[in-house]
């Protein structure tokens, strides 16, 4: 039983149902249902049952999935930028969610400048990825947006947010942040679908 896609379904029919209902009677058992699910959460992701209901008591409107995006960095030599992120030691693409009244690609431009201190625009989208809630990616159903981008200026300079920033051959990364190595790959292989050749991947490296 998968059973981080039972709890997020039982979470979306209680939250949604809690938006529309009519009378106490209905309201009361979901209620109860959002209950029982947050606290079940709590238990698989190992997180008090109330700081799940916060994250979910955040959300407006009716439930849809999270929207994140990232920004897939060349140089000349086609090595990817990566972040070593502060929080786990793995490498990540610069990317982040995409907030209110802003397009992921818009967020995946200021992403990049708040994590890596380079102005970027988007030249391509790679790929749109879904995935199911689970203990690898959290509570939330999620849909990450990929872009290929180039460097249009800025400098290289690292946010509170990591440790490191460097440009890697994909093959030697020590350990990867999530789906990252995914990203990579495919924005790689888009690239040199593109342009015949990985040493037109883009920047003014």
């Amino acid at each position: 039983m998968d059973l981080m896609r039972l709890l997020d379904e039982l979470r979306v029919l209680s939250q949604n149902g809690l938006r529309y209902a009519d009378n106490p009677y209905d309201e009361e058992r979901y209620e109860r249902i959002l209950e029982l699910t947050c606290r079940y959460y709590g238990e698989v992701l190992d997180l008090p049952s109330d700081d799940v209901r916060e994250r979910f008591a955040a959300e407006l409107g009716h439930v849809t999935p999270k929207v994140g995006a990232e920004a897939a960095v060349f140089d000349s030599a086609g090595r990817i930028l990566l972040m070593r992120r502060a929080d786990d030691g793995t490498w990540c693409l610069p990317c982040g969610w995409v907030d209110p009244n802003e397009s992921p690609a818009e967020a995946a431009v200021r992403e990049t400048r708040e994590e890596t201190g380079l102005d970027v625009s988007v030249t391509e989208l790679v790929d749109v990825y879904h995935y199911a809630p689970s203990e690898r990616f959290g509570p939330h159903g999620r849909v990450d947006v990929l872009y290929r981008c180039a460097v249009e200026g800025g400098s290289l300079e690292r946010s509170h947010e990591g440790e490191a920033l460097d440009y890697w051959e994909i093959a030697d990364v020590p350990v990867w942040h999530k789906a990252h190595e995914t990203y990579a790959r495919a924005a790689l292989d888009a690239a040199t679908e593109t342009f015949g050749q990985r040493s037109d991947c883009e920047t003014n490296d």
